[in-house]
């Protein structure tokens, strides 16, 4: 079998299709478990998704325990760019375990990235399979581009200090195809430190307050913004997650947002 190429232009040999998959990715975890739950062995500790998921779990994404890993002998690991550390994958694949890392900040990037995962990565020529009906279906959703731009937002990421959401992002792309306005959409970084006060003064007409990475809720957030910009609270599945949830996260922003 040749070897793929991914997303970093790294070689992934395999000496066959992969049959024991460890995924150091939520959302790629998720879509594996929904469309070719056999194959999984192994997931980070953050894999929530699907409920139940029963594999041995090897840490965090940032923090994986790699003689688990090891310990678990995966044809492959599942790794991404801003999820996992490339030092992690550095010594994976010294131990001779391949890695395929994907690179998404854009909606369409992850569509392409999981056309890849199914199509290439976990194809067998002897049992070919269409793509998962939830992707094909998944993509199809957020293909209508926004006809105007409704609102802006700023998105926080973490407090003390606060974080938000920057340029680059796949978070700052998914709620384009809405027509929301990410309000730090032009900052150098991706995900910068702010202080309260820039936040404000960016004047966003809602802040959005996922519940993750920072777990935002009714009594820890919304009270940092008194004399406004109006707060929401919003489930961080539907604005950072790559798989099955973007079948429905459409709906579920636009309906959280008022749009």
């Amino acid at each position: 079998m040749p070897p793929l190429i991914d997303d970093l232009g790294a070689e992934v040999p395999l000496a066959g299709p992969p049959r024991r998959l460890v995924s150091l990715v939520p959302s790629l975890t998720e879509a594996i478990a929904a469309s070719r739950p056999g194959l999984l062995v192994g997931a980070t500790d953050w894999c929530s998704h699907p409920a139940g998921l029963s594999v041995r779990r090897v840490r965090g994404t940032k923090n994986p325990d790699l003689r688990a890993i090891a310990e678990l002998a995966p044809d492959l690991v599942i790794a991404n760019q801003e999820e996992n550390r490339e030092l992690d994958v550095r010594r994976l694949r010294a131990a001779g375990t391949p890695v395929w890392v994907s690179r998404i900040e854009t909606l369409d990037q992850a569509f392409d990235a999981l056309d890849r995962l199914f199509g290439q990565v976990l194809a067998d020529p002897a049992e070919p399979r269409p793509l998962p009906d939830w992707l094909v279906q998944a993509r199809a959703r957020w293909q209508p581009p926004p006809s105007q731009e409704l609102l802006s937002v700023a998105v926080p990421i973490w407090r003390d200090p606060w974080m938000v959401v920057g340029s680059r992002t796949f978070t700052g792309d998914l709620l384009a195809r809405l027509g929301v306005r990410n309000a730090f959409a032009e900052h150098p970084d991706r995900y910068p430190a702010v202080s309260l006060d820039q936040i404000v003064e960016a004047a966003p007409d809602l802040v959005l307050l996922p519940d993750e990475p920072y777990p935002f809720s009714a009594t820890d957030g919304p009270e940092a913004f008194p004399d406004g910009p109006t707060t929401v609270l919003v489930s961080g599945r539907t604005l950072t997650w790559y798989g099955p949830s973007l079948l429905t996260a459409r709906d579920e922003l636009a309906g959280a947002l008022g749009l």
